[in-house]
């Protein structure tokens, strides 16, 4: 069936249910979250359940704990897009609300997987906590599933490298610049951003190199510097191009930092076309520092360098077979 997100608190249909069901806040999507998902989806099969997502917006925290509101990784329309690629069929955001905060443990589990969900099977991490103080636990959950008929599978958190992965984990390596390839394995696909090309100052093009200058909502950036990445057009998905970006305050031409944080991308091939009009950005590798260099000039020279080293990056990725980066 096509998938279905029921928002802004609209009525749940009675056939949203029975269901197979994981819960949580799922920002980024990231590995944890996928192996969440697929264990849903292993276990609606078999008995014949609707394999479904209960995640919430306004992130909790930001109703409970404002000033410990994490920045977002991602969009609930990007959410909803990543939740829909893991074979979920539907998935219920649920407005987070102080009532929804104050429900004790058996009210939520009563309340939101029982009546409103008809919740058979719920996956959720070890970790799991819900409930008013986050007083329930995984073992609560699995306890009150006896009460109330469904059955409880509890998974031990995913790793990469010893480390667990999470949205706070992923959020430090993004925002480290040189980490970006971890975080895009934590997430199992690169990190990107996404908005409107804007009109710079014409300083690159006139003494550099020209770029499309990006102007995005995101709320999580990655650090300052100079990455490989892949452009596409988000109006025309056919349009995708190899890059390398800049993240930064352009301290060859703005010494004092007065220019304001830019994402500058140079595309590795001319446009096929007109000049998009809004990009989607894939940040791919951390290629080196941003730095001030004594002359326009002597930039340019190293950022010919930064392309050499980008080609080379989708050479190697392309005949590596790369599942991060994949072929163009």
């Amino acid at each position: 069936m096509p998938f279905r997100a029921i928002r802004d608190g609209q009525a749940v249909p009675a056939d949203f249910g029975p269901c197979a069901l994981t819960i949580g806040n799922f920002d980024g999507v990231h590995a944890g979250h996928r192996e969440l998902m697929r264990r849903v989806a292993a276990a609606a099969g078999p008995h014949k359940l609707r394999p479904t997502v209960l995640t919430f917006d306004p992130h909790p925290a930001k109703i409970v704990a404002p000033a410990r509101s994490p920045r977002l990784i991602t969009t609930i329309e990007e959410r909803l897009s990543l939740i829909q690629a893991e074979h979920m069929e539907q998935a219920l955001v649920l407005p987070f609300t102080l009532d929804i905060a104050r429900l004790r443990p058996e009210e939520f589990v009563r309340q939101l997987l029982v009546d409103t969900l008809q919740a058979r099977y719920v996956v959720v991490g070890d970790n799991f906590r819900f409930g008013m103080d986050q007083a329930g636990d995984a073992a609560m959950l699995a306890k009150l599933g006896e009460q109330y008929g469904f059955r409880v599978e509890a998974v031990p958190a995913v790793k990469l490298g010893g480390v667990v992965v999470s949205s706070s984990e992923i959020r430090k390596r993004i925002g480290s610049g040189v980490d970006i390839g971890v975080a895009n394995e934590m997430l199992e696909r690169p990190y990107a951003l996404a908005g409107r090309v804007v009109s710079g100052h014409g300083i690159g093009a006139k003494q550099t190199v020209p770029t499309l200058n990006l102007e995005t909502a995101a709320e999580v950036l990655p650090g300052i510097g100079v990455y490989v990445t892949r452009t596409s057009d988000l109006d025309d998905r056919r349009r995708v191009w190899e890059s390398v970006t800049n993240v930064g305050r352009r301290p060859t031409f703005h010494a004092d930092g007065s220019d304001g944080l830019t994402i500058e991308t140079f595309l590795l091939s001319e446009f096929d076309g007109v000049n998009p009009l809004r990009i989607r950005v894939e940040f791919l590798k951390w290629v080196r520092e941003e730095r001030k260099f004594p002359s326009p000039e002597a930039l340019k020279q190293q950022i010919f360098r930064d392309v050499n080293e980008a080609k080379s990056f989708f050479t190697a990725a392309i005949l590596e077979g790369n599942p991060l980066t994949g072929e163009l």
